[in-house]
């Protein structure tokens, strides 16, 4: 593994484990390139008023940190993240619109687009990554026994067949459990199911 790779992985590490300064760094690193991602997307005027790109890109990031907290995505290296939040970003801008059209909302009826066009706020404020946590405390508590083990294996480093040599089965059904739970609970909780 290189120095570049290593130190990916300790930031990584830092993310799963919670470090507010980790976090800080992430959102700072990437939510400049989300919310263009996000704005490019949101290519019919008439959706401006409609989606913030603060907004989904406060849900990407939300979406993003409980699911590395609990070990689901396998990241070597920052090209890898960047491409997830893309990804992510994309399909929760996806999914707004076929709710949008889906619902048939009159989107002319909203007001202005200020929210889009907003410059991020820099840092995330203590209560929101206080709520992060809280969040993530729900998850947990959402999950079975063996699914937290799945989770909190995965937290501590572990790659998928170690998990699944620890508890038995296959690492691939091991993935595909820890994602349905996830999903599950993401219903259960009332967040959206989205993700990459």
């Amino acid at each position: 593994m290189s120095d570049h790779q290593a130190s990916f992985a300790d930031f990584l590490r830092r993310i799963r484990a919670g470090d507010q300064e980790a976090a800080a760094e992430l959102v700072r690193r990437y939510e400049p390139a989300i919310r263009l991602e996000v704005r490019r997307r949101l290519n019919d005027p008439s959706l401006f008023a409609l989606f913030g790109s603060v907004d989904i890109c406060q849900s990407v990031l939300c979406s993003f940190f409980l699911r590395v907290a609990v070990g689901q995505y396998d990241l070597e290296e920052p090209g890898q993240l960047l491409g997830l939040l893309v990804a992510m970003a994309k399909n929760k801008v996806a999914f707004h619109v076929r709710q949008q059209h889906r619902q048939r909302r009159d989107s002319r009826r909203r007001a202005g687009a200020d929210e889009l066009l907003a410059e991020p706020a820099g840092d995330p404020p203590p209560d929101r990554l206080a709520e992060g946590k809280e969040l993530l405390e729900k998850v947990r508590e959402a999950l079975g026994d063996e699914e937290r083990q799945l989770a909190d294996l995965r937290a501590e480093g572990l790659t998928w067949p170690e998990v699944a040599a620890r508890v038995g089965g296959q690492a691939q059904a091991r993935r595909r459990q820890l994602g349905r739970a996830l999903d599950r609970v993401a219903r259960q909780l009332g967040l959206e199911v989205t993700d990459a």
